[in-house]
C-alpha cells in the first residue's frame, strides 16, 4: 500500500514527526508507520522497545492527546503502527498549529491574536498578543477586549452588580470565531483587532468564496468555511452554527444593544469588521459638537424611537425653521435617518453606523 492522504511511511523516529501526528489529529486522523520504507516495505527498527515507551509520551506530553501505539512484526522485522484520531478541537505542538492536507503537512501560521489600543491610527498606546489553543485564543481575547479595552457600566438591581458592556460579547466572540474560521493561514499574519474610543476593527487575511460579495455575506447564504475542519471543531464543541448565519447573529445581537449594526468590508484579502459603540449619550454627543437641543432630541429618539418636526419644537420650545436646521446638521452628521415625505416625515437613529 501506498502513501495517501491519511497514510506515511518513516524509516526511523525523528521528533519532528510530532508535527504528522499534530497534523493528522486537525484533519481526517491517519496513520503512521516506523520502520518502513518509502514504498510500504517494512524495513524493520532496532530500537522499537525503546520506542514504545517513548513515542506515546512525546505525543502526551508536547501534543495533549494521545494516540494508539502499536507494535507490529512482518518477516521477523518489528515495526511501529501510530493510530491518530481525529480531534473535535484544534491542537496545537509548542504553539504551533500543523494540518493535513492532501498528503502534504502545512502549518497554520500567524496562528494568533495581535490587539492594539490607538488614539488615532498613527498613535498605539498600548497592545497584547494572545496565543494558546484556538479555543483560548477566542475567550482570552474576549476577555481582554472586554475588561481591559473597553469599558463597562455598573448597575445594581437589589444587590447583584450588573455590568453593561460597551460591546455585545456574544456579538464580538461570533466576529472572532469567523475570523479564526476563514481566515487564510498560508499567510503568516495574525488576526489584528485596533481599538479605538468609538470602535473596534477587526482584521482578518482572506478572501471571500469565489464570485462571493458582501452583500452575499449579509443575505441567507450556506456555510463554506475556508477552514472546514476548525469550523467542525467550534461547531462540535457549540460555539458556532453550521448554516452561515454568524452576520446576521452579530447584526441582531447590535440591535439588541442598541448600538450601529457592524460593517463588513472585503478588498483582496483585506477582510474588516467594524463595530462601533452607543455614542447616543450626553458625554458623546457634545464631543460631536452637537448643541443642547440636538443632544436632547437624539436622547428623546433613543428612548422613543422617532421624533418629527412638530415634537422637536415643543421639546425644545424652537422655531418650525430653528428645528429644521438642526434636525438638518443631524441627518448631515449621519446621526439620524429621515423616513416618510416632507409632509409626514419622522427621524430616528441611524444605527448602520
Amino acid at each position: 500500500m501506498s502513501e495517501s492522504q491519511n497514510i506515511e511511511y518513516k524509516s526511523s523516529w525523528h521528533e519532528e514527526y510530532l508535527d504528522w501526528i499534530c497534523g493528522f489529529a486537525n484533519a481526517q486522523g491517519g496513520k503512521i508507520y516506523i520502520g518502513k520504507d518509502d514504498n510500504g516495505i517494512v524495513i524493520g527498527v532496532a530500537d522499537y522497545k525503546d520506542l514504545m515507551e517513548k513515542i506515546p509520551n512525546k505525543i502526551k506530553n508536547q501534543l495533549g492527546i494521545s494516540a494508539e501505539v502499536n507494535l507490529l512484526q512482518e518477516a521477523g522485522k518489528h515495526y511501529i503502527e501510530i493510530v491518530v484520531t481525529p480531534y473535535s478541537v484544534p491542537i496545537s505542538l509548542r504553539g504551533r498549529y500543523f494540518y493535513r492536507s492532501g498528503s502534504v503537512k502545512q502549518e497554520l501560521t500567524g496562528a494568533y491574536i495581535k490587539i492594539g489600543f490607538f488614539r488615532t491610527d498613527s498613535d498605539l498606546l498600548f497592545q497584547d498578543e494572545i496565543h494558546g489553543n484556538l479555543f483560548e485564543q477566542v475567550e482570552k481575547t474576549v476577555d481582554f477586549l472586554l475588561t481591559k479595552y473597553t469599558k463597562a457600566l455598573i448597575s445594581y438591581e437589589g444587590l447583584t452588580r450588573v455590568e453593561t458592556y460597551e460591546y455585545p460579547k456574544d456579538a464580538l466572540r461570533e466576529a472572532l470565531l469567523n475570523a479564526v474560521s476563514h481566515k487564510d493561514y498560508t499567510g503568516p499574519y495574525p488576526i489584528q483587532i485596533s481599538v479605538y474610543a468609538d470602535k473596534i476593527m477587526m482584521w482578518n487575511y482572506g478572501r471571500l468564496p469565489e464570485n462571493w460579495t458582501v452583500e452575499d455575506l449579509l443575505d441567507k447564504h450556506s456555510s463554506q468555511p475556508r477552514n472546514p475542519d476548525i469550523a467542525t471543531a467550534f461547531f462540535r464543541s457549540g460555539y458556532v452554527e453550521s448554516w452561515g448565519r454568524g452576520m446576521d447573529k452579530m447584526k441582531n445581537l447590535c440591535l439588541e444593544a442598541n448600538i450601529p449594526v457592524p460593517q463588513f468590508s472585503c478588498k483582496g484579502n483585506d477582510f474588516w469588521t467594524i463595530f462601533r459603540k452607543d455614542i447616543y449619550n450626553k458625554e458623546d454627543l457634545s464631543k460631536l459638537g452637537l448643541n443642547e437641543r440636538q443632544i436632547k432630541a437624539v436622547l428623546y429618539v433613543k428612548e422613543k424611537g422617532k421624533i418629527t418636526n412638530s415634537e422637536y419644537q415643543v421639546i425644545n420650545n424652537v422655531t418650525e425653521q430653528t428645528a429644521l436646521r438642526d434636525i438638518k446638521a443631524l441627518i448631515e452628521n449621519a446621526i439620524f435617518i429621515k423616513a416618510g415625505t416632507n409632509k409626514d416625515a419622522k427621524y430616528e437613529i441611524n444605527n448602520v453606523g
